[in-house]
């Protein structure tokens, strides 16, 4: 279970590191809703996604002996090119598994980055385990996608922006509760929203949902 201190101490981890990307208001969503819609611009990091957060959140964790060994990575997209990125910019060895069916821009920003790809497999899990093989063939440290505390704690900050945006303080506990009735994020396969869409402060707990999705597409 991730806890609160965790996801604050994720967000001074990264910070520095990760571009403050704002929360604007949307008037043509918010008219086509028949609400108030904001949008959190994730898009505008480096890589162009959120998954920087966690991905340098776990790298920032790894000792010297294991960065030393290099990181190995299973991704078909988001979750690669953040790890290539943060990797090579730590002067860390990166490979990444991708599935062959990968859009070749996604192969080739990765490679961009710095990192070695292997296309393998079918699908994503077959990528998966291709990565785990590597892993402890080579001596690699494993990087995953998204179940992985550090990574976790990492993409929750995007969230608390989002909750900060319209906080307000109340006179029973010295903390902010969110204004806002609830978080929209986009869960095609369930990842983020355990991190971002769900969590929510309950005194000193954390609180979030473990989705039953695919990983399909990671």
């Amino acid at each position: 279970m991730v806890s609160l201190g965790d996801i604050q101490a994720a967000r001074e981890r990264i910070r520095g590191a990760i571009r403050q990307t704002p929360v604007l208001y949307s008037e043509i969503l918010s008219r086509e809703a028949g609400n108030q819609l904001f949008l959190k611009l994730e898009n505008l990091n480096v890589t162009g996604s959120y998954k920087e957060r966690g991905a340098l959140n776990k790298i920032l964790t790894l000792t010297a002996e294991e960065r030393a060994r290099g990181v190995i990575t299973a991704s078909a997209g988001n979750h690669a090119q953040a790890v290539a990125y943060h990797a090579s910019q730590r002067g860390i060895r990166a490979q990444i598994c991708m599935p062959e069916y990968t859009p070749l821009v996604k192969v080739t920003a990765t490679r961009a980055w710095g990192a070695e790809v292997i296309l393998y497999g079918a699908n994503y899990d077959e990528a998966l385990e291709e990565a785990r093989r590597r892993c402890r063939a080579e001596h690699l440290v494993f990087l995953h996608a998204f179940d992985d505390p550090a990574v976790i704690a990492g993409q929750a900050p995007s969230a608390w922006s989002c909750w900060s945006r319209f906080r307000i303080w109340t006179r029973w506990w010295f903390r902010w509760a969110a204004v806002a009735s609830s978080v929209a994020s986009r869960v095609r396969s369930g990842k983020r929203a355990p991190r971002c869409g769900s969590w929510g402060f309950n005194r000193r707990r954390c609180l979030r949902w473990k989705p039953r999705c695919s990983s399909a597409s990671q």
